[in-house]
C-alpha cells in the first residue's frame, strides 16, 4: 500500500481565460505546490486552461484517464462564462444534476445573506433560482465544503474542483488533502540536493547526468543554468533528486566529475 500511495502522481489544473490573457494574476500554483510539500507530496504536472467547452472537455477526459490526484481550480460558477462542471460531466459522459448537499447549503447561504438585507430567501426567486446552478455537478459526484461562503466544490473520480477564487480554493483544497488523501502524506522519502558551478559548460557535465539517472535508477539530475544576469558570475546550478541515499551518493559523483573535467565549485576570482 505504501509504494502504491508513493507512486500516485498529483496534477494541477488552472482554469480561466484572465490567468491566460495576463488580467489577473495565478496565484494557484505556488499555493498548491506549498500545500503538498507541507505533507510531504510533490506535484507531477499542471496545465493552464481557457473558458473552452471544449478544450476542457478533451483536457479532463485525459486526466480521468491517468488515474491520477488532480486538481483543478476555476469555472465552477453559475454564469455563461463557466465551462468547468459541465466539461467534467461531458468527459465522463455523465449528466448533470443538482446536487442535493449543494442545494442546502446554497439555501442556507442564501438565508443568511437575506437576514442582513442582501436579497430574498425565497428560493423560488429568480436570482436564488440561478444561484442554485453552483450546485449542479456531474450526477454521482461528493461535494467538497466551502468553509468561506458554503458555495461547495465537487468531487470525482480523484478529480477535486474548487473555484478561481484563492481565499475560497485553498482551505477547500487543504480540506481535501486532509481528508481524502492521507494516506498519500509522507510516504515518499525525497531529497534534492545541488550546488554551483563554476568556469564549465553545461555540455561538459552533460554526459555524468546521464550517468547518474542510469547508475542510481529513481535519481534525476537537474541542470539550472544562469548566464550572469545583473553582472552576476555565469555558473550551473548543478543537484540531484531522488530517494536520500542513493541522491547523496549520485551528488558527490557529479560534484567529482566536475572537477574532475575542469570546473570550479567557487567563482573565479576577478
Amino acid at each position: 500500500m505504501a509504494a502504491e500511495s508513493a507512486s500516485r502522481r498529483i496534477g494541477l489544473i488552472i482554469v480561466g481565460d484572465e490567468i491566460l490573457s495576463g488580467r489577473r494574476q495565478d496565484k494557484h500554483f505556488s499555493k498548491v505546490v506549498e500545500l503538498l510539500a507541507a505533507r510531504g507530496m510533490q506535484l507531477s504536472w499542471a496545465e493552464f486552461l481557457p473558458d473552452e467547452r471544449d478544450t476542457l472537455v478533451a483536457a479532463y477526459r485525459r486526466s480521468f484517464a491517468t488515474g491520477d490526484v488532480v486538481f483543478s481550480c476555476g469555472g465552477i460558477g453559475g454564469t455563461p462564462d463557466d465551462h468547468t462542471r459541465q466539461a467534467a460531466a461531458a468527459a465522463l459522459d455523465l449528466p448533470l444534476a443538482l446536487h442535493p448537499e449543494a442545494e442546502q447549503a446554497i439555501a442556507l447561504r442564501t438565508a443568511e445573506m437575506a437576514a442582513k438585507g442582501q436579497g430574498t430567501a425565497d428560493m423560488s426567486a429568480p436570482e436564488n433560482q440561478q444561484r442554485l446552478q453552483m450546485g449542479v455537478f456531474p450526477q454521482g459526484c461528493e461535494i467538497v465544503p466551502n468553509p468561506y461562503n458554503r458555495i461547495p466544490g465537487f468531487f470525482i473520480r480523484d478529480h477535486t474542483f474548487v473555484p478561481g477564487f484563492p481565499v475560497m480554493a485553498w482551505p477547500m483544497l487543504e480540506w481535501t488533502l486532509d481528508t481524502r488523501y492521507r494516506a498519500l502524506q509522507h510516504v515518499r522519502q525525497h531529497a534534492e540536493h545541488s550546488f554551483l558551478v563554476f568556469s564549465m559548460p553545461e555540455s561538459r557535465i552533460t554526459p555524468a547526468m546521464q550517468t547518474v539517472e542510469t547508475r542510481w535508477p529513481g535519481v534525476r539530475a537537474f541542470s539550472l543554468p544562469s548566464v550572469g544576469e545583473a553582472g552576476g558570475t555565469p555558473h550551473i546550478d548543478l543537484g540531484v533528486k531522488g530517494e536520500p541515499g542513493a541522491a547523496a551518493e549520485a551528488l558527490e559523483f557529479l560534484r567529482g566529475e566536475v572537477l574532475r573535467l575542469g570546473g570550479k565549485l567557487a567563482p573565479p576570482a576577478n
